[in-house]
């Protein structure tokens, strides 16, 4: 019997029955985003997909191919601008979260 619970898993649960433990996800996704990070912002809003609407329903609803969902929000991946709105515009309607970022000045 394994012990130990599948990241991807543990996530979704997370995120399902703690809404601040979402909104800080969302809001490190967007703050990774403007900071240059694309990437680890790419697998966080991967893991926020899976957790929330999912990968089929998404592609319903911001008309894109599901596969070509998993493609670009992969660490490779090379979303538009668009395409990454429309993303980020699904999950917080599908987590009923508030865009919060807090840009700091250097």
């Amino acid at each position: 019997m394994a012990l130990t619970r599948d990241f991807q898993q543990t996530v979704a649960a997370r995120v399902q029955n703690d809404p601040a433990f979402a909104q800080a996800l969302f809001d490190e996704a967007i703050t990774l985003f403007i900071h240059g990070e694309p990437e680890s912002a790419k697998l966080i809003l991967r893991d926020l997909v899976n957790a929330t609407v999912g990968f089929e329903a998404l592609a319903d609803e911001i008309h894109k191919p599901a596969k070509s969902l998993h493609r670009m929000l992969s660490k490779s991946g090379n979303p538009t601008m668009r395409n990454i709105s429309a993303v980020f515009a699904a999950i917080q309607s599908a987590l009923k979260v508030e865009v919060r970022t807090q840009i700091v000045m250097v």
